[in-house]
């Protein structure tokens, strides 16, 4: 027995068993507002099932076994054959499987079937973040494939099943399978059209043999990959398959697994090819056109992840400070610690409410709404992504010596947080980016326009800040200099306008006051004090 002295009191118990999804008020509320009535009914079944399976015990014991035991390069058999497998703890293939299961590689086929995927992977980020990598990439693989409808009609089959097979063996015998991408080499980073990586037209049309090395590999697992390489016409995209029709391995050398800062149960390579089978996908000299809404797809992807980080990150805040005792009081209930909760809390229900948006976008698919992409998605990927990272810091501070501790789940999410705003490119890439969507597509602006214009006259801080961004995009000379700053504003300017439109008044009071308004310090927890902070507080709380 042990003595008085183990006695445990005055800490507060796991943040398990619990649902997700239904504890996650402004995930609920988005997901209403844009599933369509004929499938919101299965759409919300199907979500809080999910939410169940991610908060029970199980579960999430299989994401702290997965990050535990990362996974493991095997170039060679016990008989000296070159093999190139990456092995992978079991959790890692139980977290997967059900992600495949679940319908997050299945968007692109069913009516509402990105706001679906989006509230699912958002969601599934929180049990292990490292998982969602090929995902992702087999959900953004698909509108690359569709530019060459035959490689559509033969793969988007497997890619979007809910089976996951995790055999090495020829596509044609697999019911589900799995992409990863091959875009970066060492020597150009983003700069994508700097690659070396050859391609030499076989006899058989739109065959080729490919010969360079990557740098970054997503997914080495994988089934088959997109890659980029230069054809005869210039850069180009293609299709290397991991085991060919007839049975035999492809040639794709995995030289070294990346040891990474977080993202550990994911394997990320450096690969390279030496004669290796590759099939075109789209026309030579079109690989970035081609590959485009792949990258655009894995971007919306990152603000989604960073957006599930940081609800995780807020939930084990708040749920501590719900229980834990301090000076008298609980500390949800101190009025500075209720500040600073309500500020991450506001945080995450911005990018929340943001990244639902943009999926309902896809949804829709129309004119105006693919206008808005264009110009939405890199901001709400460069600014989403880059609050994520003092989210989870400060979050972890909320439980004190408590979230330094490796137990606590707490180091994980800080080691993952920086990760979606250097995947998919880095804030710089982003946000030139969305300059070059305001000087060559003026449908972009002006669908954001529209949109943000739908809560004019809402409320005033907002108003200004509309009139403030309008100023400066009258004036684009010289803009790259101040692209970071542009971006952040327009990203800023669309959540406010959504949460004014659809968030509780002390939401969105508290965020015009505190975003738009710069009536708030650098750090979290400086929201003027007269707000209504306990109710911004109590929204975010997860009930187990």
């Amino acid at each position: 027995m042990a003595g008085i002295t183990h006695s445990v009191t005055n800490q507060a118990p796991p943040l398990v068993q619990y649902d997700v999804f239904g504890s996650d008020r402004a995930l609920v509320e988005a997901v209403e507002r844009h599933l369509a009535p004929e499938v919101r009914d299965d759409g919300l079944a199907e979500l809080s099932a999910l939410g169940h399976t991610a908060g029970s015990a199980q579960v999430q014991e299989w994401g702290v076994q997965a990050n535990e035991n990362p996974p493991r390069l095997r170039t060679h058999d016990r008989y000296g054959r070159r093999i190139d497998e990456v092995e992978f703890h079991p959790a890692w293939h139980r977290l997967l499987g059900k992600g495949v299961s679940a319908g997050l590689t299945a968007a692109w086929g069913r009516p509402g079937g990105h706001v679906r995927r989006a509230a699912a992977f958002l969601m599934w980020t929180q049990v292990e973040a490292g998982n969602g990598c090929p995902l992702s990439m087999t959900h953004a693989s698909v509108p690359a494939l569709r530019t060459d409808p035959a490689l559509a009609a033969e793969w988007e089959p497997r890619l979007t099943s809910v089976i996951y097979d995790r055999a090495l063996r020829p596509p044609g015998q697999k019911p589900g399978a799995l992409f990863g991408m091959g875009m970066t080499e060492k020597q150009g980073g983003s700069d994508v059209r700097a690659n070396t990586t050859a391609a030499r037209p076989l006899a058989e049309d739109g065959t080729y043999a490919l010969t360079g090395h990557k740098w970054f590999c997503s997914a080495p697992m994988s089934d088959a990959f997109l890659v980029l390489a230069q054809a005869p016409g210039g850069l180009t995209c293609f299709l290397v398959p991991r085991v060919l029709e007839d049975g035999s391995r492809n040639v794709f050398l995995l030289q070294r697994l990346k040891d990474k800062l977080g993202n550990r149960s994911n394997a990320s390579a450096e690969v390279e090819f030496d004669g290796t089978w590759a099939r075109r996908v789209g026309e030579e000299g079109q690989g970035v056109r081609t590959i485009i809404g792949m990258v655009a797809a894995t971007r919306l992807d990152c603000a989604l992840g960073s957006a599930g980080l940081m609800r995780q990150a807020v939930a084990q805040a708040v749920h501590h400070c719900a229980y834990r005792e301090a000076f008298g009081g609980k500390l949800a209930d101190k009025p500075l610690m209720r500040n600073v909760l309500a500020d991450l809390a506001l945080e995450s229900e911005a990018a929340t409410t943001l990244a639902l948006r943009l999926a309902a976008a896809y949804d829709d698919g129309g004119e105006q709404e693919r206008a808005l992409l264009r110009i939405a998605v890199p901001a709400a990927k460069y600014w989403v992504t880059k609050r994520c990272a003092p989210v989870a810091v400060e979050a972890a501070e909320c439980l004190g010596g408590n979230g330094y501790v490796e137990e606590s789940g707490m180091p994980r999410l800080v080691r993952e947080s920086p990760l979606n705003s250097i995947w998919e490119g880095a804030g710089n890439v982003q946000a030139l980016d969305v300059l070059r969507a305001l000087r060559r597509e003026p449908a972009a602006l002006d669908a954001y326009l529209r949109e943000v214009g739908k809560a004019r006259g809402a409320d005033h801080r907002l108003d200004a800040a509309i009139k403030d961004l309008l100023t400066d995009l009258a004036d684009l000379e010289g803009v790259e200099g101040r692209a970071r700053r542009l971006t952040e504003r327009l990203a800023l300017v669309l959540q406010g306008s959504l949460l004014v439109r659809h968030a509780p008044p002390e939401v969105a009071d508290a965020f015009c006051a505190g975003r738009l308004g710069g009536d708030a310090g650098s750090a979290f927890g400086t929201l003027p004090y007269t707000l209504n902070l306990a109710s911004v507080v109590e929204r975010a709380r997860p009930l187990s």
